[in-house]
């Protein structure tokens, strides 16, 4: 399945006359759609929280603005990590290398207390998932990173708390990361529990890795697709850009 998913992306860059190697593509898993967003690692990967007054952008339309005054158009995005009432994020969340929220390493209350959770990190050159107490032993230097959790899988095998029949579906995202770099970032397209979540990362995108974004608020942003998810504002946003035209 993982070649039969980069054939469906390339196809979609191909028939959109894509400028990025990046794209996403739509890919049915046990019966469930899921959207595929693929990023390789010199693509332009980042995080965006808060614009250069310092406001929270919180929507794909301010992302998309802040991107244009950079010279940028958004290939896609995604809400990109956990945040409180106010937006801020909760855990742990670094831009250009700058850290605005520190590292949660104690368990706590809702999806982002359920240790294991973990750490998405950039850097110039490459993008990893790092479970969080071992990311603080090894305090490597991003150049982006947001904190969330659950992990959805560590090290290949599944969170150990996610359940086969659980009855908990939403609409979820999250991302991963390939053996050889590549990062995908994933929204179920229709409501979906834990562990066919992690499964589909897991054994249709074979990523080591892979970490929980969030549910019910999740939502994409895809330009050359025409699709621009509505809802509330969010806090960080994870998304891939490219020149503009």
């Amino acid at each position: 399945m993982f070649a039969a998913i980069w054939t469906a992306i390339s196809a979609t860059l191909l028939l959109a006359g894509a400028a990025s190697a990046a794209g996403c593509a739509a890919v049915t898993f046990e019966d469930v759609p899921f959207t595929v967003c693929a990023a390789r690692p010199e693509d332009d990967i980042r995080l965006f929280l808060r614009d250069d007054a310092g406001e929270i952008l919180g929507t794909f339309d301010r992302v998309e603005m802040q991107a244009q005054t950079d010279g940028r158009a958004i290939v896609f995005a995604m809400n990109g990590g956990m945040y409180h009432p106010d937006r801020r994020p909760v855990g742990l969340y670094i831009e250009d290398g700058v850290e605005s929220a520190p590292l949660v390493t104690r368990e706590g209350p809702g999806n982002f207390g359920l240790l294991p959770n973990g750490v998405f990190c950039l850097t110039d050159t490459a993008a990893r998932i790092i479970e969080s107490r071992r990311f603080a032993d090894l305090n490597p230097d991003c150049t982006y990173a947001s904190q969330s959790g659950p992990m959805l899988v560590i090290d290949g095998a599944l969170h150990p708390r996610f359940l086969p029949d659980s009855d908990s579906r939403f609409v979820r995202n999250g991302v991963g990361v390939s053996i050889d770099g590549t990062v995908f970032a994933v929204i179920s397209d229709k409501p979906v529990n834990f562990h066919r979540f992690a499964r589909f990362f897991r054994d249709a995108l074979k990523t080591p890795n892979a970490l929980f974004l969030d549910g019910k608020v999740s939502r994409l942003f895809v330009p050359e697709i025409g699709r621009r998810d509505i809802g509330f504002p969010f806090g960080p946003i994870l998304a891939v850009t490219r020149p503009a035209d």
